[in-house]
């Protein structure tokens, strides 16, 4: 013969371990729904970055544009770890007539350096404008004086 407590115990266990299912199975349930929003997260975020690298990728290359029918080469804005080598040939130059200059320097002097005739004004007015370009841009540093020197 079975003992009654025995048996009662058994079916109170057994309840109290359907209980602890149903909420298993919720946990469970709820565990694979986050898994899953965590998943699409992920992709999104890689997805995002890929676009954002490119973006980025786009924006430090030089791009041309059209000005009065002709192809106008447009400097970036200086970035983190951005090399020189992303501007046109005779922006680098300029940059490196005033680092070589070792403090600050006018455009006369740069248009000098250059090979310029510094005695013509007109001659001098593109070259303030690629100057101030790469200040604006953040290659250079425009002095209040209206002279230039190299950011650090």
């Amino acid at each position: 013969m079975v003992d009654p407590d025995v048996l009662r115990k058994i079916v109170v266990r057994r309840a109290e371990l359907d209980v602890l299912e149903e909420q298993l199975v919720k946990q469970l349930d709820q565990v694979r729904t986050e898994q899953e929003e965590l998943a699409v997260a992920e992709r999104v975020l890689a997805r995002m970055a890929e676009q954002f690298a490119a973006a980025e990728a786009a924006s430090a290359a030089p791009a041309e544009v059209q000005v009065a029918g002709r192809a106008v080469l447009l400097i970036p804005h200086r970035g983190p770890g951005m090399a020189q080598d992303v501007l046109p040939p005779d922006y680098q130059r300029i940059l490196a007539v005033v680092r070589d200059a070792g403090g600050p320097v006018s455009t006369r002097r740069v248009g000098e350096e250059l090979g310029l005739e510094v005695a013509v004004r007109g001659k001098l007015e593109p070259l303030r404008g690629k100057l101030s370009k790469l200040a604006g841009r953040g290659w250079l540093r425009k002095l209040p004086d209206g002279r230039f020197t190299t950011r650090l």
